[in-house]
């Protein structure tokens, strides 16, 4: 809504109004001739006052309504809130969808004729109106001589434009949306101060797992006062450390009642959360921008208390069924795997292993005894034709002669004394008999033995 700031002290001491020339000199002294007159004249210009020469409230009033008066219509927009009609006036206020901030609006039914059952408590009003100050009470108002209403297809293409700035900046990506926490020890709710959203969350989420703690922010969730409410108690729950998810809840409404859920404002504080947040307005037909920016949204209060936190009771019984199964397919594959060794087992290689080696372990020892047998006979031929060769070496030996009672004599140089020409008298000679040798002496024609 456009608002109109009241008048202030220019640096010249005047009153500086947008669009309105400064007032005649002549306008103020004959307010001051006017004023009461005391030991002192009243200053002439604002910048002149003092502690000890203020301007009494009589004499300020008029200046501001002949500053005022003077000021040129504006195009205002807001919220119709105390419609009512008096005779042939109708008595409005608008009030600005986003502060806490209104105005009051004076206008002939003429003026508003055209706008029939539309108009009423709730709907968006521009009026064309010109200010206009009270002296008496120092209010200031307006009095409106056209009027038209801000259609939904208005609201809606505003809606428009800010979704897009914002997807431009990214806050509606995907990519920056975080999972919740499986179990949340505790959960922070932002809801209405009266209504059924924190009962279906509350609820429901305690039926679902009875430990949850809930921290709750009751706000207004409509009107002037949602959105700076609103972003308050997100803020405030994201500081809060124990907080590991926040919920914005609320039980649907009209598109007008949600538009705060579209505000820019709330919309990048809750961008802004460091806390993952859950949107769930409760809505079908309309997606404020807090659905597209936060990072889950769920359809009703209810839904929400399904996804922030599980069913323990389920759990349970997934976690049983889950070991059950496993347990199966344990016992399943332990029964193969026996199965599978006690084939094994029950092949001849394995329930006689020496059963291959037994037809080897008779070939080796049968050529064993082969070897043995054939070792002997050769070793008994052997022997034999040793034994035969012994007696013929036996037969053929001097050794044997000798027993039968022959000598061998020798020189001493060994060799074998053939002739006894061959000895000299006297030469030392050796006699070789069966059982050793005997030293002798040849003397001329004969041999004498020396011992």
């Amino acid at each position: 809504m456009s608002s109109v700031p009241l008048p202030l002290p220019d640096a010249s001491g005047g009153l500086d109004v947008p669009g309105v020339p400064d007032a005649p000199a002549g306008t103020a002294d004959h307010l001051a001739e006017a004023a009461p007159r005391g030991p002192l004249p009243l200053p002439v210009r604002a910048a002149d006052t003092t502690p000890e020469r203020p301007w009494p409230v009589r004499h300020l009033a008029p200046k501001v309504a002949d500053y005022v008066a003077r000021m040129p219509p504006v195009w205002v927009e807001g919220q119709v809130l105390n419609l009512r009609r008096w005779n042939t006036l109708w008595f409005l206020t608008l009030r600005d969808t986003d502060l806490d901030m209104s105005v009051s609006v004076t206008a002939p039914a003429r003026a508003l004729a055209g706008l029939g059952d539309r108009l009423a408590d709730g709907a968006h009003l521009v009026v064309h109106a010109r200010p206009q100050f009270h002296p008496k009470k120092g209010d200031l108002s307006f009095a409106a001589d056209a009027a038209r209403l801000v259609g939904i297809g208005e609201l809606l293409a505003r809606i428009e434009h800010l979704k897009g700035v914002l997807a431009s900046e990214g806050l509606f990506d995907e990519r920056r949306k975080r999972r919740l926490p499986f179990l949340p020890a505790v959960v922070g709710l932002v809801c209405a101060q009266q209504g059924d959203a924190e009962h279906d969350v509350v609820s429901n989420a305690r039926a679902r797992w009875g430990a949850v703690q809930f921290e709750v922010r009751r706000v207004t969730v409509q009107g002037p006062r949602a959105v700076p409410e609103v972003c308050a108690a997100i803020e405030e729950l994201d500081r809060d450390p124990r907080v590991e998810v926040v919920v914005v809840a609320r039980g649907g409404g009209s598109f007008e009642d949600l538009l705060p859920f579209s505000n820019e404002t709330l919309v990048r504080v809750a961008a802004a959360c460091r806390t993952p947040l859950v949107s769930a307005i409760g809505h079908h037909l309309d997606t404020p921008l807090l659905d597209l920016v936060a990072d889950l949204r769920a359809s009703t209060p209810t839904d929400a208390a399904k996804r922030v936190v599980p069913d323990v009771a389920q759990e349970r019984a997934r976690l049983t069924e889950s070991r059950h199964r496993a347990r199966a397919a344990l016992a399943q594959r332990v029964q193969r795997e026996q199965g599978a060794l006690d084939h094994l087992r029950s092949r001849p290689v394995l329930v006689q292993p020496t059963a291959l080696l037994e037809p080897h372990q008779r070939q080796v020892d049968d050529l064993a005894r082969r070897a043995h047998r054939v070792v002997a006979d050769r070793l008994h031929v052997a022997a034999a034709e040793v034994a035969r060769l012994g007696a013929q070496v036996t037969a053929l030996s001097p050794a044997a002669t000798l027993e039968r009672g022959y000598a061998v004599v020798r020189h001493a140089d060994g060799s074998v004394v053939r002739d006894p020409g061959e000895v000299a008298d006297g030469e030392r000679l050796r006699v070789r008999v069966a059982r050793g040798e005997l030293g002798a002496t040849a003397v001329a024609g004969t041999a004498r033995l020396v011992g």
